[in-house]
């Protein structure tokens, strides 16, 4: 596989065509409102799992419309105050999975928080345990354009909704220092990353890798690859829909969310990567408000971004809120 997406220098200073859409504030605005009606909730039950380096807690709490969503909190076993929490969102298919699959940010002295993803949890991994309630008009198979034909009904108006939550759930454990809070994910859940950088405040840190759902215009036209192909094939049978199907999407598009972003970001992305292309990742990175922000890039791997390397980059970068 080779390169197919521009050049490095020109990557560095590209910026999105992506049209931010008109109410975009007051959308947001009103939707985490009216999540806000219903009662958090959280609850927190432990959970036997043999391991002896932590404690494992399996959560419940209200998300959109005050839906049950699931996670897992793991703590180190020897914490008795308030530490650093990571709340982690997951890739596109994938579920919360078992809970010792979990170790690495317990084991570095955080909490940690995985959240479930609605709907999701039966392509790879370990499994999902929560529904999406809610259905859609006709849609394409997967989850792309589920309900894409309003902003209201939109699936991942649900889904980074439960993202904001999880982090208000996350903070509500007493063990949790709400005031180190980092965000994280991959693909799917580092697109989430960036949205939920630019709808909670005062975030300590976010950590996005090879993000999804940024950059749609670019996207859905530059790979043939899924998930973002998933539009394409819904537009090749509803023809004369993409302004309507575009003005949705815009509503969920990171780079807007990115305009908003506050906290200290540390992104990745991969030159080669067809799914998640690098001209959207860094149309992201671009326009990500602050400039404490830096972009790791690797040159010759595909979707697999960093893997391990760029976990050893985030355990750095964010070694001083454990340390704090």
């Amino acid at each position: 596989m080779a390169l197919f997406d521009l050049p490095l220098d020109e990557l560095r200073d590209y910026r999105s065509a992506s049209v931010e859409p008109e109410g975009f504030d007051t959308f947001w605005a009103k939707t985490l409102q009216e999540a806000r009606e219903h009662e958090l909730g959280a609850r927190f039950e432990p959970v036997e799992t043999h391991l002896k380096t932590v404690k494992v807690y399996d959560v419940t709490f209200a998300g959109f419309g005050g839906h049950p969503v699931k996670g897992w909190l793991t703590l180190p076993a020897w914490a008795n105050s308030p530490l650093p929490v990571i709340v982690e969102f997951i890739g596109y298919g994938g579920g919360r999975g078992l809970p010792h699959t979990h170790l690495l940010w317990a084991s570095a002295g955080f909490a940690h928080f995985v959240m479930d993803t609605r709907g999701q949890g039966s392509a790879w991994g370990g499994g999902g345990e929560t529904p999406d309630p809610v259905g859609s008009g006709p849609a394409y198979p997967g989850y792309m354009t589920r309900g894409v034909d309003a902003p209201e009904n939109y699936y991942y108006r649900r889904v980074y909704t439960d993202a904001v939550r999880a982090v208000e759930a996350a903070r509500s454990h007493p063990l949790v220092d709400e005031a180190r809070t980092a965000v994280v994910g991959k693909s799917q859940g580092g697109g989430i990353t960036i949205a939920v950088g630019g709808l909670v405040p005062d975030l300590a840190a976010i950590a996005p890798d090879v993000p999804f759902l940024c950059d749609f215009p670019r996207a859905a036209t530059l790979t043939d690859r899924n998930p973002y192909r998933e539009i394409g094939n819904f537009l090749k049978t509803h023809r004369g829909r993409t302004d309507e199907v575009l003005r949705t999407l815009s509503y969920f598009d990171s780079v807007h969310f990115a305009a908003r972003g506050r906290a200290p970001a540390l992104f990745s992305v991969a030159l080669e990567d067809q799914t998640c292309p690098p001209s959207t990742v860094f149309a992201a990175f671009n326009a990500w408000a602050t400039e404490d922000k830096t972009i790791e890039v690797y040159d010759f791997n595909d979707h697999e971004g960093g893997e391990t390397y760029q976990e050893a980059a985030k355990l750095s970068w964010l070694s001083h809120l454990a340390a704090g």
